[in-house]
């Protein structure tokens, strides 16, 4: 991985909710060809076949091995960097990792495009509005009085099923960055 590409992924692993939220739509914009969404209750839409489309990604970082307590506040603070928890894809059976694709919403899209930017490259999977709640550990009670939004978890315990239902295709960094250089 070069030096542009490291600091291009770094960067995408800084950043945080919506505009981490707007890198992944750009993304699956870009590779599929579809336009911006008719309100904003989904995320992008696909003029071909006239699909509400939502994006929901997550990045995958190792699971912290201890609480933050008084006693190792700093330590814990200074293991927390990308370097010693970005998780390669090769290691998704060595390392515990949870991810939560929330605040779906199966009503307000025909599709659903999710997935996981690991430290070396991104996973991209797809489901029909009507499947989300097949998901392992789909729940629909993610917030008190939220009708009709849920959530589901990507760990290793149920990343293999993700993979052999729902896998759209694998995305290098290198890949991704020279998608966006053609913006």
């Amino acid at each position: 991985m070069t030096n542009d590409i490291k600091e291009f992924r770094d960067g995408i692993f800084a950043l945080r909710t919506r505009r981490f939220g707007t890198v992944a739509e750009l993304m699956i914009e870009s590779l599929y060809h579809f336009a911006e969404s008719q309100n904003q209750f989904h995320d992008r839409y696909d003029k071909v076949n006239q699909q509400k489309i939502e994006i929901k990604f997550s990045t995958v970082m190792k699971e912290n091995e201890e609480i933050i307590n008084r006693l190792n506040v700093i330590d814990q603070c200074k293991k927390a960097n990308l370097a010693n928890r970005a998780l390669n894809s090769t290691e998704i059976d060595s390392f515990d990792f949870d991810c939560n694709i929330q605040q779906v919403k199966p009503l307000e899209f025909d599709i659903l495009y999710y997935g996981l930017f690991f430290a070396d490259r991104i996973v991209i999977f797809k489901v029909h509005a009507n499947e989300v709640s097949r998901c392992p550990g789909y729940s629909d009670k993610q917030h008190k009085g939220n009708q009709g939004e849920g959530q589901f978890h990507l760990n290793r315990n149920n990343l293999h099923y993700h993979m052999q239902h729902h896998f759209v295709q694998w995305l290098t960094y290198e890949e991704l960055y020279a998608l966006f250089c053609r913006l």
